[in-house]
């Protein structure tokens, strides 16, 4: 099984070992890409992942690996973004920025704030009730926005009745250019 990834104008992409290195207009992202069944050549245009043998996990490993690439792509040219929402009834929750944690006060009526690390490579703005987290790794974007929404789940209460918390909107998807 053969996957060719196309590499657009302004990204260049670079195979260290068995690292891929690929910088674009919004920064560089590395990745160690490794397993003995797929095989991995860089030309100037494209990047072709091509599998050894012809077995099933063997075959998604490779459009896995394809797939880490289109990512890696897609992050340094557009980079991603995943969209929250603020949601109280009662006590009215108050959510910042702080260095690179995001703090969380009042939750419940919580006297001690809840606070979050900030992946690297990661941006959180707020703006009243909407919290947006960018960035050019994916799956950093979307740790991040998981992390946010995980910390402000109510336990022990019904979810139907306490709806309080952080909630996803949107997922991690391309910013718009």
């Amino acid at each position: 099984m053969k996957k060719t990834i196309s590499i657009p104008e302004g990204v260049s992409v670079e195979k260290k070992g068995q690292i891929l290195v690929v910088t674009g207009p919004k920064g560089s992202l590395q990745r160690e890409l490794v397993d003995p069944d797929v095989e991995m050549k860089v030309s100037g245009e494209a990047v072709e992942f091509s599998s050894k043998r012809d077995r099933r996990k063997i075959n998604a490993l490779t459009g896995t690996f394809a797939a880490h690439l289109n990512n890696m792509i897609t992050g340094v040219t557009k980079g991603f973004e995943a969209s929250l929402k603020v949601v109280y009834s009662h006590f009215p929750m108050k959510v910042s920025v702080e260095g690179s944690e995001v703090v969380i006060q009042n939750f419940l009526g919580e006297r001690s704030s809840r606070r979050i690390n900030i992946l690297e490579g990661v941006e959180v703005q707020v703006k009243k009730d909407d919290v947006t987290v960018s960035g050019i790794n994916k799956e950093d974007v979307g740790q991040t926005a998981g992390r946010i929404e995980k910390i402000t789940t109510v336990k022990g209460f019904d979810r139907r009745v306490f709806q309080d918390g952080i909630h996803l909107v949107s997922k991690t998807h391309p910013m718009e250019a």
